[in-house]
């Protein structure tokens, strides 16, 4: 029993040791960030080890934790993330005053995260969400000496408040209309009462305030703007991908008997949020906010391939994120190292960066047309594999639209690549100092963003995970 404990909790279990090793090293001993950092992405690195090998299906605690070889598979990606945040932000980490306490924080979160996808009834699944988002609202404050900083945690407390107060709403009536909060057997009570409908509404709700799907998008960019630049990676890359992958379980096994309901609902979503995302991404000059409507419209895409409600549905989004982990951290490793060193934060800053800079304007090319899908980097073929998915159930107007919203992203990252590569700048942006992490860490970026396209056993793996 104890055995089986242990392997099945294995990822749980390695960041608790982690976060408990933190704390003794904060309070015991007076390890300098130089030190300290390069430690904390050694633990990190094998926590990526750890959660892939010795993985085994199975349940504990009478059903409130389960796993398997996809959820597994889900915390492995969230695992490497972390690891990259922890590399491409080395430099700001070793010159923060609270470093130790950034990663107590970050990891608390993984770990709700982690529970979160194992979570195997309703009410460890709002536990489990409130451990993965208090930790971050403290993050999004974390320079304390900056007042965006404080606005942005204040934003961020208020709409989790807001959307932890729909979600409890929802179950409470998923409780009353079916008498189980247990995801096993709340789809043979279901049969599309009104109530039922109404439960379901709510908890979307909540879930679409967690992913920043339009209309209940308005805390993401002032937060975004607000946060360190590697707080607003983990938000863009980390939060978004784990409620990805829930909503995945929640929609595909405990409300499978009302698709016909959330079809239309996500379909119709799934419009509004690429469109606002699209238009809204054309019109920003902070690099922080344009990625913020910029991850608001992949959202989009990702509930396009929701839609279809099969394994290659589940297959192409879990792909897609682990491709828009590579791709977005690179932009925000960029984002965050011109920050760090220079505070310029601006679009019109970035033009003419390759005279000065040409290896991070390379790796903010490659991550940018891999978030626009264009051929061959891996993010064409996430967003294939996702239209593919969608278009399975036949809408082609539905899919017509996606593709168009494929067509306006373009323009706005082909307009920040055309002011690194050819605009001219008298002053550009002076020579920035990369550290070896932060080097390594956008050189992992790169070689994901290239290599998950190109090795077609990587989707298969995935695919197989789903069956």
């Amino acid at each position: 029993m104890l055995n089986e404990f242990l392997i099945l909790m294995k990822s749980e279990l390695v960041l608790c040791c982690i976060i408990f090793l933190l704390l003794f090293i904060k309070v015991g001993t007076d390890m300098t960030n130089e030190r300290l950092v390069p430690l904390v992405q050694v633990l990190l690195l094998v926590n990526v080890v750890a959660s892939f090998i010795f993985n085994q299906e199975g349940t504990l605690f009478g059903g409130l934790f389960t796993t398997n070889a996809l959820m597994a598979f889900q915390k492995s990606i969230l695992s490497i993330g972390i690891y990259l945040i922890s590399l491409l932000f080395a430099d700001w980490l070793k010159k923060s005053e609270h470093m130790p306490e950034f990663f107590i924080l970050m990891l608390s979160a993984v770990l709700g995260m982690f529970f979160m996808i194992s979570s195997g009834s309703l009410l460890m699944f709002f536990l489990a969400l409130e451990l993965s988002t208090i930790p971050v609202a403290a993050m999004a404050n974390f320079d304390l000496e900056k007042k965006l900083s404080s606005e942005a945690a204040m934003k961020m407390i208020l709409s989790s408040a807001f959307s932890s107060g729909i979600l409890l709403f929802g179950i409470s009536l998923i409780y009353g209309a079916t008498g189980t909060i247990n995801f096993a057997e709340i789809p043979a009570l279901l049969d599309g009462s009104p109530l039922q409908i109404l439960a379901f509404v709510f908890l979307f709700t909540a879930f679409a305030f967690k992913l920043s799907i339009v209309p209940f998008h308005l805390w993401t960019a002032d937060v975004y703007e607000g946060s360190p630049v590697a707080v607003t990676s983990f938000l863009s890359v980390i939060s978004k991908g784990s409620i990805a992958f829930i909503l995945l379980t929640t929609l595909y096994k405990v409300f499978a008997p009302m698709q016909e309901i959330w079809y239309n609902m996500v379909m119709l979503l799934s419009v509004i949020t690429m469109i606002v995302g699209n238009l809204f991404a054309l019109r920003q000059q902070n690099i922080k906010r344009f990625l913020a409507f910029s991850s608001i419209a992949q959202v989009g895409f990702i509930l396009v391939g929701l839609s279809s409600n099969s394994p290659h549905g589940t297959a192409s989004v879990v792909y897609f994120i682990l491709i828009y982990i590579f791709s977005n951290l690179a932009a925000f490793g960029v984002a965050g190292a011109i920050s760090q060193q220079t505070g310029k934060e601006r679009i019109d800053d970035f033009k003419g960066l390759y005279q000065t800079n040409p290896f991070i304007s390379w790796v903010l090319a490659l991550a940018l047309f891999s978030l626009a899908g264009i051929p061959p980097t891996a993010g064409f073929f996430g967003k294939l594999f996702l239209i593919t998915a969608g278009a399975s159930k036949g809408n082609y107007f539905f899919i017509t639209v996606a593709a168009l919203n494929l067509i306006v992203s373009l323009y706005y990252y082909l307009r920040i690549i055309r002011a690194v590569f050819m605009d001219k700048n008298d002053q550009p942006i002076e020579k920035i100092i990369l550290l070896p992490a932060t080097k390594l860490g956008m050189l992992i970026c790169g070689a994901g963003i290239i290599l998950t396209g190109l090795l077609s056993w990587v989707y298969d793996y995935i695919t197989s995970l789903t069956m």
